[in-house]
């Protein structure tokens, strides 16, 4: 029991958060219980992680959490560890809901993004097809995160959108996207402030000065690449060049970074499609912003190793901590945050 690396987790303490306050104490070494000397309450050691309440060895949910992130079948992970399908199911929506926590936490807040890329994937799973939708920041290569949903339609990309608006501050950007003409409407729907006015009712929403849409259109022949064109949807070409030098994003308009990212997903997603449906064949949280459960713990595994390096290894902090000194390098170090 290490109290240099506990926070009080109580949301009415004045302490909480702060790492080496000196205010944490063992309250119970048998029970693995903290206190805190300034507001009173006692927490569990495992508070604030999936392994809270759990009634079998951490070590097992570390295990499957990590098999269900490479696209292990569940029924596999049954009979292998004669555990209950629900019990499983139910480590696989903790350990997703806590990479989510994670991911807003670490990654949506607002930064100077200069230069963004969006596309989506069709992903192929047993008896269902699921669209994906993901953007990442050129300059550092971050992913920023995912929108998932039946079809590639308004709604979908609208999320996608929202989740980059969280993470971009009101400076020049340039959003290279694909030819869908949604990508537009959501961007000029979402990229906009309230200007107050001391009246009553909703204040009139500006847009975003400096928003710059690239659009990369390819023309396939049978599966080939045959003619790709470039274009401007909004803005200007020579200040969206300008954003492109300052990325270190290429030359011309590109999709180049995230489709690089996309060509490594679709296969082990598919997989864990796979494994999602034998257990439950209708799928959940379809709609939501963010990818859920497997899908998430899939992408966080894959897509978020350039970016930890970009962030100089501070990869998973505990929720509420501001020491960023606390380093994992694990799926275990992971969940413990």
């Amino acid at each position: 029991m290490d109290l240099r690396e506990q926070f009080c987790p109580n949301m009415a303490c004045p302490a909480r958060g702060k790492v080496g306050e000196n205010n944490i104490v063992v309250h119970s070494r048998k029970e693995a219980r903290y206190q805190c000397k300034i507001c009173g309450k006692t927490f569990a050691a495992t508070s604030g992680t999936p392994f809270y309440r759990l009634h079998h060895p951490a070590d097992w949910m570390v295990i499957v959490v990590t098999l269900i992130a490479h696209g292990c079948p569940l029924q596999a992970i049954v009979a292998a560890f004669h555990l209950d399908e629900r019990t499983v199911m139910e480590w696989q929506e903790r350990a997703g809901r806590h990479c989510q926590r994670v991911h807003e936490q670490l990654v949506l807040h607002p930064r100077d993004l200069k230069h963004v890329q969006a596309d989506e994937i069709r992903v192929k799973a047993q008896g269902k097809v699921i669209w994906l939708a993901m953007a990442i920041m050129v300059s550092t290569r971050l992913w920023l995160g995912g929108a998932i949903a039946r079809k590639r339609d308004e709604r979908l990309i609208l999320d996608l959108v929202h989740i980059i608006r969280q993470c971009a501050l009101a400076r020049p950007l340039l959003i290279c996207v694909d030819g869908f003409i949604a990508y537009v409407q959501a961007v000029q729907l979402v990229f906009r402030s309230p200007l107050p006015n001391g009246k009553r009712g909703r204040p009139w929403l500006i847009p975003w000065p400096d928003i710059h849409i690239g659009q990369v259109v390819k023309r396939y022949q049978g599966k080939r690449v045959v003619d790709v064109t470039r274009r401007m949807a909004k803005g200007c070409l020579k200040a969206a060049l300008a954003l492109l030098a300052k990325s270190h994003g290429g030359t011309k308009l590109n999709t180049a970074f995230i489709e690089r990212l996309n060509a490594i997903l679709p296969l082990s997603l598919g997989r864990l499609g796979a494994a999602q449906s034998s257990a439950d064949p209708q799928p959940t949280n379809l709609g939501a912003t963010h990818v859920s459960d497997g899908l998430c713990l899939q992408l966080l595994h894959r897509a978020q190793k350039p970016a930890l390096e970009v962030m100089g290894g501070q990869s998973w902090l505990p929720l509420g901590t501001t020491n960023p000194s606390h380093r994992c390098g694990s799926y275990r170090s992971y969940l413990d945050c």
